[in-house]
């Protein structure tokens, strides 16, 4: 997918709402554990349920992967569901996948070529050999962490170099140059309030993909207030608060009230935006 086509999604549904596709097992609707495949029947139908109010979709595989064979045969069969029935909608690997090239190149064939996904989240650690094979491939995306949410991203992202700039400021600036905003994103949290606005100073057309807002207490106005573009510039992500907001047989039509919410939300940000 490109930018242009994410663009036109985003203001066509007057959302940017990615929803997190995280299907535990332990938590699924139990009436779904007699279903052939738990995992897909659950995705599938959230997915549904949601597909009105999303413009993108972010299975995590480790949930996926934490079930063996049976759970990547559930992956595959999520996105090739999505991207047969809403062809239009944007497809993310939670994958964090970061390696040497050669190994980072099978990663790359694997998430792109057989499973067919849009974009793979990215771990920039090993620094630009590991990245590189991600980028080049047409209408795909590389998603870079560069500020996550988690308590412990204070050990490493928010260290000053000598220079006196964060280390998260260091990888936007020094990763901005491996590619342009038609084909990296990068992983913002939402718990970070004014931090993304410093974000945005470095890296001011890149497309931000938030985790946090909802069950992790981030806030959706803040996020706006800090990351929004012209463009939009944002892809929300919320998993629990609209995957597991019930546990019952009305799991999806709860999941798209949620959705509903959220979008509504989002949209009332952009014509806020636009004025």
């Amino acid at each position: 997918m490109t930018r242009q086509e994410l663009i036109s999604q985003i203001r066509q549904k007057e959302s940017f709402l990615c929803v997190g596709l995280d299907p535990d097992i332990k938590k699924i609707p139990a009436h779904l554990l007699r279903e052939p495949s738990p995992l897909y029947s659950f995705c599938k139908a959230i997915v549904d349920a949601t597909a009105p109010y999303a413009v993108a979709y972010k299975p995590n595989l480790a949930f996926f992967e934490a079930e063996g064979t049976e759970g990547l045969e559930a992956f595959g069969l999520t996105v090739e569901y999505i991207r047969l029935n809403y062809p239009d909608i944007l497809i993310i690997a939670d994958a964090k996948r970061g390696d040497i090239g050669n190994t980072s190149a099978l990663y790359a064939r694997s998430f792109f070529n057989h499973f067919g996904v849009d974009a793979v989240t990215v771990a920039p650690y090993m620094g630009i050999d590991s990245v590189n094979p991600f980028l080049g491939h047409e209408g795909k995306w590389v998603v870079l962490l560069a500020l996550t949410s988690n308590p412990g991203s204070a050990d490493f992202q928010m260290l000053r170099l000598a220079d006196g700039k964060r280390l998260f400021e260091q990888v936007l600036e020094t990763s901005k140059s491996w590619a342009g905003p038609d084909e990296m994103m990068y992983v913002v949290g939402a718990t970070r309030g004014e931090l993304i606005g410093d974000v945005r100073k470095i890296v001011p057309k890149n497309f931000l993909l938030v985790p946090g807002v909802g069950a992790q207490g981030g806030s959706l106005e803040d996020v706006c207030r800090y990351g929004m573009t012209k463009d939009c510039g944002l892809l929300v992500n919320s998993s629990r608060g609209i995957i597991y907001a019930s546990s019952d047989t009305d799991f999806a039509e709860s999941a798209a009230t949620e959705a509903r919410k959220l979008r509504d939300a989002m949209s009332a940000q952009l014509q806020s935006y636009r004025k």
